[in-house]
């Protein structure tokens, strides 16, 4: 690689107000949708002919995501100008949609695992580029990277960082961080890890309900550790047992969870704090931080406002991948017809191809767009861009046969 790149310990500083405004132009014109703006501006609300959408008042890219977009695109811009050939990688994905993935590919940075194998390694040299992404990375990744003298991109939302704290405290004290996420999932990797950062604390990743009642019932009357261990298997760590390191326990969550059943799973497992330990010393057993993300519970409150109206059917544009995503389409499920897709491309004139959680599959259903006068709604999670909304919105009223184009012109 060329010598002009800059050595590991040099401050970059890309937030410089000339790559900022460079950066950020870019980013609009790849981003930005002038039509979602217009109809936010009339409330969120676009008749036209027998068809409505309702936009649901909070949707699309959070500060976070903007931010890590805006540090990837600065990246680019910046070494491309003093170092054209230091090479740029991008652990695993920016945030959790192909389209904005794509887009940041497409520009030559160079993707390799979010868990760096012994090739990966091996493939760096000093000096060169590596971007964490918006859901952050491993401790031992991090350190990896740091060790092979590479320059780091740190895109981590500050949302995630603050649960960092709260579970390396937790560490510290030598308290089991009971994690409410997917195990699998790149920011409840990066979690766990740090809940490991002192070397005393232990972690175990419970996903929903019945997995926090399988734990609470083994705080309460033990059971076969075995077993246990089997049925969370990929979600706790090395060493953890049971019967010892569900004593003392605190809370925290993958910050794109559902705020109510997070709040639930706290609820449990104080409950059988209590019923264990007694009231009296329950601060002795029992910690929890609330560390859901702010933008992702904004949208999931607007998505529930938006679902009191009468709509025939809901929309959920983003990422197969993207937790926040996910949870807003098992909202809709869970009230009316849901249609959760990751671009305009999947609705068809007799067909809708979208996303089964249940099956983790895409599934086709016939028939989806009923004729007359129809409501719809539309949101999207934080990581999905305007232009993807706008391209559903144009989507969904040229198959009704309807022209807005109209409302670009006038």
């Amino acid at each position: 690689m060329s010598t002009e790149a800059p050595v590991a310990s040099q401050k970059i500083n890309l937030r410089r107000p000339d790559i900022m405004e460079a950066v950020q132009a870019q980013v609009l014109s790849h981003y930005r949708s002038e039509l979602v703006e217009r109809i936010r501006a009339n409330g969120g609300v676009l008749s036209a002919g027998d068809l409505t959408i309702k936009l649901a008042k909070e949707f699309g890219f959070c500060y976070g995501v903007e931010r890590a977009i805006d540090l990837a695109y600065a990246a680019k811009k910046y070494f491309s100008e003093v170092s054209p050939s230091t090479p740029i990688y991008l652990l695993g994905e920016i945030i959790h949609n192909p389209e904005v993935n794509d887009q940041i590919s497409n520009q030559g940075i160079q993707i390799i695992s979010p868990k760096p194998t012994e090739a990966d390694i091996a493939r760096l040299n000093a000096g060169d580029v590596v971007m964490i992404p918006a859901f952050g990375t491993e401790v031992g990744t991090r350190k990896r990277l740091e060790e092979k003298g590479c320059i780091l991109v740190d895109t981590t939302c500050g949302d995630v960082m603050s649960v960092w704290k709260r579970v390396r405290q937790y560490s510290k004290d030598s308290v089991t961080s009971i994690i409410h996420g997917k195990a699998k999932h790149e920011e409840t990797k990066a979690t766990t890890s740090q809940a490991r950062a002192y070397g005393s604390g232990h972690y175990l990743v419970v996903f929903n309900l019945k997995q926090t009642e399988d734990v609470c019932n083994y705080i309460l009357h033990g059971g076969n550790k075995q077993e246990f261990l089997e049925n969370f298997k990929g979600a706790y760590s090395v060493g953890f047992d049971p019967d010892s390191h569900l004593q003392a326990v605190g809370v925290a969550n993958q910050t794109t969870m559902l705020r109510g059943e997070t709040e639930t799973v706290q609820r449990m497992i104080k409950d059988a704090m209590i019923q264990k330990f007694g009231i009296d010393k329950v601060d002795e057993h029992f910690r929890f931080f609330d560390t859901i993300c702010g933008a992702t519970q904004d949208r999931q409150d607007a998505l529930e406002k938006l679902l009191r109206d009468p709509l025939d059917f809901l929309l959920v544009v983003g990422g197969y991948n993207s937790s926040n995503t996910s949870h807003l389409a098992e909202m809709g499920e869970a009230k009316l017809p849901t249609y959760f897709i990751k671009n305009a491309a999947k609705m068809e004139p007799n067909k809708i191809v979208h996303y089964r959680q249940d099956r983790q599959t895409e599934v086709e259903t016939p028939d989806w767009l009923p004729s007359g006068k129809i409501t719809v709604g539309i949101t999207a999670g934080a990581s999905c861009p305007n232009n993807l909304i706008e391209e559903t919105i144009r989507r969904l009223f040229a198959l009704r046969g309807i022209s807005i184009q109209h409302l670009l012109t006038n």
